[in-house]
Parts: C-alpha cells; structure tokens; sequence
C-alpha cells in the first residue's frame, strides 16, 4: 500500500512538474521566434498603427487595442445575465433548475465557428437592418456631441458591437455554469441563518452567497475572458477584418487572435516573426490579467474574513 501511494505521489508530483515547465516552455518558443520582430521594430511595436507587408512595416496596436475593446463589450454584456442566470438555476425547484442546467452546459459545449456562422447570417443582418439604425438614427446618438466617435462615421452590421454580441454569447454559459457551482457550494447553514436574522433573498445572496463564493464567481469571469481574449473564428466573421484601431461601436477592426488566423498560413520572414510577437503579447495580457486579480483577492482577503 505504501509503494502505491509514493508510486501515485511520484505521478502527481510528475504532471505538476509538466504544467510548471508548459508555460515557461510557451513564452520561450514565443519569444525565440519573435526575437526578429522585436530586433527590428523594438517596443515601439506595441503602439504602432502600421501593419504593411509590402514595405515590411508591422504594429501591434490596432489588434491590442481591438482584443481589449471586444473583450471588454462581452464582459460588460455577459457577466450581469451570466449571475442572474446561475443564481435562478440555483433557487429555483429541481424540476425547472435540472432542465435549465443542461441547456447552459450544451450552450457551452457548442464549437465557436457555428457561433461564428449564425453571426454572420442572423446577427449581422440583425444589426444592419434594425438595432444599428435604432442606435444611430431613431435615439439619434450619432447626432450627439461624441456621438459619431461611439458609434463610428458608418455601419454595415460588422463591426466591434457586433463581435462583442458573440463573445458574449459564447462566454455566458461557461461562467454562468462556474457561478452555478459556486452558489450551490455556500453552506445551507449560512443561508438558513441569515433568513433566520430577518436578510430578505437579495440580501443572503449578496452579503452571504457573493462574499462565501467571492473567489470562484471571479474564477468564472476569468475564465470567460481568457476564451474572449483568445477566441478566433467567431470573431472573424463579424468583426471586420480591418487593420484599424477601433473608431466606434460600429467600426470594423480585428483581434489578435483573428489577425493570426488570416495571415499565418502565407506569412514569412519579418511578418510570421510579427505575428508570434503578437502571440506572446495575448499571452502577456492573459498572465496579466490573472496577476492582478490574484493581487486584488490577497488585497481584500482580509475584509472578507479570509486567513492569509
């Protein structure tokens, strides 16, 4: 029995060792086949504009500034309907919250080009033919003062709106299960106390079920925004494909990850090492991002009771 555990440990101990060294092991390759982007154009790659095959001219910025911009849509779409959705599948009886746990888990289970595929043939014809003139013409936003760097100088259903729309859609099943999970891991004691205390349901769910369960809601976004930071194929087909920093809610633009997908099959030379830099830049921003969160919960884990 001891040889078998000490066999199982050496396993454990092994696939850990594997996952230390893959990440390292990724920025590595990133960065070695990248060292010629960086040689020529040096951090001035990441805030130039330029992307120029023909005179060897390439800039990270418009695709940053493209990824952060979607990102940032879905999350502000998704994560309130993601919360309520997982909050009622989780307080609602079995015989209606069972049914409706399935569906979110098949809407996650769905491939990102069928997302990709009903954007391009029912979102965007939606939005040119009715939620872009609505936005632009009948609230008369574009008339605004900054109304037109909002919504752009023009619009033909593509554009970052558009692609927002979709990652957000994409995103929503895969937190809302995670946050699923999360409230139906608070202790019923906890819950049954405050409802002996007088708390109304707002009141448990925000002061006892958030603040218990603070760490796996925040997991759950993540994980939605490493997927919208990544995606490629849903957002190739409705964002545009223009090497552009975003101009508005209606402009087109692109990602990193789309710009990846367009051109690496034939890029060479100076742009294939362009375009692992770019590569290594999402992995930068998705290491970034879990860093500061990280930092925030070890901030705040006092308050909420946690030991450090």
């Amino acid at each position: 029995m001891q040889r078998r555990d000490r066999i199982f440990k050496w396993i454990c101990a092994g696939c850990a060792l594997c996952i230390g060294l893959l990440v390292p092991g990724i920025f590595l390759q990133l960065g070695l086949h990248s060292a010629d982007a960086w040689r020529e154009f040096g951090v001035g790659f990441l805030w130039s504009s330029a992307w120029d095959p023909a005179q060897e001219l390439y800039g990270a910025w418009p695709n940053v500034a493209g990824t952060l911009f979607t990102t940032g849509l879905a999350l502000l779409l998704a994560v309130p309907p993601a919360f309520v959705a997982a909050l009622f599948v989780v307080e609602v009886p079995g015989w209606l919250g069972r049914p409706l746990s399935y569906c979110v888990d098949l809407l996650a289970a769905i491939p990102s080009v069928i997302y990709g595929m009903w954007g391009l043939f029912v979102l965007v014809p939606l939005m040119l033919e009715h939620v872009q003139p609505f936005f632009a013409e009948t609230l008369g936003l574009a008339e605004l003062p900054g109304g037109r760097w909002l919504l752009g100088e023009d619009y033909n259903g593509f554009g970052f709106l558009t692609a927002g729309v979709i990652l957000a859609l994409m995103i929503l099943p895969y937190m809302s299960a995670v946050m699923r999970d999360v409230f139906r891991m608070t202790p019923t004691v906890l819950r049954e106390s405050a409802y002996g205390l007088g708390c109304t349901r707002w009141e448990v769910t925000r002061d006892v079920v958030v603040r218990y369960g603070v760490r796996g809601l925040l997991g759950g976004i993540f994980i939605g925004m490493g997927r919208a930071l990544g995606e490629t194929m849903a957002v190739l087909f409705v964002i545009g494909n223009l090497m552009e920093v975003p101009a508005g809610l209606f402009s087109g633009g692109t990602t990193i990850a789309a710009t990846l997908a367009c051109n690496f099959a034939e890029s060479d030379g100076l742009q294939r090492s362009s375009l692992f830099a770019l590569g290594l830049v999402l992995l930068v921003l998705c290491l970034g991002i879990q860093i500061a969160a990280q930092y925030y919960l070890h901030l705040t884990g006092a308050k909420r009771g946690e030991v450090r």
